[in-house]
């Protein structure tokens, strides 16, 4: 500080300008008692470690033990209902698809655009069930229901919450009941195989959102999309499609026994689709103005942010196993 008020003490600068500028009292001075300098930190103290009951916590601000927990528990449910009981993994999906709903509802509400919960979560269910017995035909008048329903439920508030509310409904629709759907047609037409090709496509994005991040990591130089996720390179992405490939291509040849380049195609694009559908919620959330859509699940946030690479991934897996098994 280069000045202080003539009132407030003496500086270090010119004592001859600070007498002039004020008269000085000629009575006692008052004794003022010296403060007590508050006591240094030595260095290294804020980095030796965390006070007690601080939770420990990730560099992106994360609750490492809390997402570690919720993480397992996750693929512990799913890997139970996909080997054990059948059933399960219908519940599964039914609720990550009504949960989803919920989330992106809630989080559309914070941009003024009021999308349904009630007869979208409504949907979503019965699009899970359409799937599970009656195929893709049914899914596609599941959803045709649902947006009507949607509809129908925002013209009882008028015209204009109607037209101001249709594109956020059609989108909830499509983007977490309709696509998640897909993993019940993948489970279906073979069962003996079904939970297999379920799981290999979720290893598929696993391996892509692994081999991404250690590649961005060690080696990542150029942004891939900075203004929509920043953390991104090409470097991490050209990691997430090889290790998608080859991981991809072992886990079909010995599970599913489908050839090898088969199963470097699929994870390739499996890992390009997940890639998207990562960015592709990045960006809304940006245009949300939301770091999360939820706050549901401890150290992940919401369902939809460890949803958004599988919602893409599923319907095109369906479509390559497809493609495959007419191949073949």
């Amino acid at each position: 500080m280069s000045y202080l008020d003539p009132r407030a003490g003496r500086t270090s600068g010119d004592d001859t300008a600070w007498h002039a500028a004020e008269d000085v009292p000629t009575g006692p001075l008052p004794v003022v008692e010296p403060s007590q300098p508050e006591p240094k930190k030595g260095p290294g103290k804020r980095r030796a470690g965390k006070g007690v009951g601080e939770p420990t916590t990730s560099r992106a601000g994360r609750n490492l033990p809390a997402a570690i927990g919720v993480g397992v528990g996750l693929v512990v449910a799913v890997l139970a209902s996909l080997l054990f009981w059948e059933p399960a993994f219908f519940a599964v999906i039914a609720v990550a698809s009504g949960v989803g709903v919920w989330e992106m509802t809630r989080a559309l509400r914070s941009a003024g655009a009021n999308a349904p919960a009630v007869p979208l979560i409504g949907g979503s269910v019965l699009m899970t069930g359409l799937a599970w017995y009656s195929g893709t035909d049914a899914l596609l008048i599941g959803l045709v229901v649902t947006v009507l329903a949607a509809i129908v439920w925002r013209l009882a508030d008028g015209a204009e919450a109607f037209r101001r509310d249709l594109t956020a409904s059609v989108l909830v629709a499509v983007y977490v009941p309709f696509l998640l759907s897909f993993g019940i047609l993948l489970f279906l037409p073979d069962h003996d195989k079904g939970q297999w090709r379920v799981l290999c496509t979720l290893l598929a994005v696993v391996l892509s959102d692994t081999g991404g991040y250690a590649t961005g990591v060690f080696f990542g130089k150029h942004k891939m999309a900075p203004s929509i996720s920043p953390g991104k390179t090409w470097e991490g992405f050209a990691g997430s499609v090889c290790a998608s490939a080859i991981g991809s291509a072992l886990l079909l040849y010995f599970l599913l026994d489908i050839q090898v380049y088969w199963g470097l195609l699929f994870g390739a694009l499996i890992s390009v689709v997940a890639v998207i559908g990562d960015l592709a919620e990045s960006m809304l959330k940006r245009d949300l103005g939301v770091k999360d859509m939820s706050n549901l699940l401890p150290g992940h946030g919401g369902l939809m942010d460890r949803l958004d690479s599988i919602l893409f991934a599923v319907p095109t897996a369906y479509l390559l196993f497809a493609l495959i098994a007419w191949a073949q």
